[in-house]
């Protein structure tokens, strides 16, 4: 395993548990952390860089221990946190440039090509000479893994990172982490699109009020909504009746008719049909019934 937490708690001074008895074993490849806004991922991700102390428990990451060898784990860490934010000065090279030398990439031949090739990689090597603060929303987020990459790191950790992000460059940005995982390399992914777990993890956990809700597939999560996934065909004025009572995926206008996509146990009450489930589908039937119960 990568990375091994073992009964991880963070509690402030007031008592909240933003992190409660987290036991959790990341393999190596794409992993996924899923969750609604507020649910401790961020949290998590702190603590795995060294920017955050524990309350208590243990962190090894591949065999170091988070408080003995935290240099060393540092040493191994790419990281984007969700906040990603450069010295507005600088250009997109010169930013590319220094996080290398923070790397201590000394070499100033060495230091160049890498961070051509990387520029090369995340496709800004056209817009090098721009600054830094007048790239796209996009382009600050593939700068920003650029960073994370620059000294070629064995664990990635990314937080949020498709937040605001159009279709397009949502797609290329899980497209370069995909290529990052074929030098053996772990991504821990956090999140709170399903898109970007359905689409690019072998496994995932799901973190909810600081607690492991689930660990496994996403196939296997998925499984969990099999046979309870429907489209309801409705006249507009009993849309607000189907809300009342089930959890909405979906809703389309047909004519005069809307057909709305839920998820639940059974229906009653509507006319219905089966329809098949996807990620999402299973995202809210847990955050419907395991997380309220």
């Amino acid at each position: 395993m990568s990375i091994k937490i073992s009964h991880l708690n963070k509690r402030y001074p007031n008592g909240y548990y933003a992190l409660k008895d987290v036991n959790l074993e990341i393999p190596g490849g794409m992993f996924g952390l899923l969750g609604p806004n507020g649910a401790g991922k961020s949290t998590l991700m702190r603590i795995l860089v060294s920017l955050l102390e524990p309350t208590s428990g243990k962190v090894n990451v591949y065999g170091y221990d988070l408080v003995k060898d935290r240099k060393k784990i540092r040493s191994l860490i790419g990281y984007l946190p969700q906040d990603f934010r450069f010295f507005a000065k600088y250009k997109t090279y010169e930013f590319l440039d220094y996080a290398a030398r923070l790397s201590d990439m000394n070499n100033t031949k060495v230091r160049k090509a890498k961070v051509d090739e990387m520029l090369e990689k995340v496709g800004l090597y056209d817009v090098k000479d721009r600054y830094a603060s007048k790239l796209s929303g996009g382009m600050k987020r593939r700068l920003g893994i650029a960073q994370a990459l620059i000294h070629d790191p064995k664990l990635i950790i990314v937080d949020e990172p498709t937040t605001g992000l159009d279709p397009e460059e949502r797609i290329r940005f899980r497209n370069i982490l995909s290529e990052v995982t074929e030098n053996d390399v772990t991504i821990l992914l956090s999140t709170h699109i399903v898109g970007d777990i359905s689409s690019s993890c072998n496994s995932m956990a799901f973190l909810n009020r600081g607690e492991i809700a689930y660990f496994g597939t996403p196939e296997d999560m998925l499984s969990k909504v099999k046979n309870k996934a429907w489209k309801i065909s409705i006249e507009a004025n009993r849309l607000s009746e189907v809300e009342k009572k089930y959890p909405i995926i979906a809703t389309i206008p047909k004519g005069k008719k809307w057909e709305v996509f839920v998820v639940a146990d059974q229906i009653e009450g509507f006319d219905y049909e089966p329809c098949q489930p996807n990620l999402e589908y299973a995202y809210v039937y847990f955050m419907e019934n395991y997380i309220k119960e």
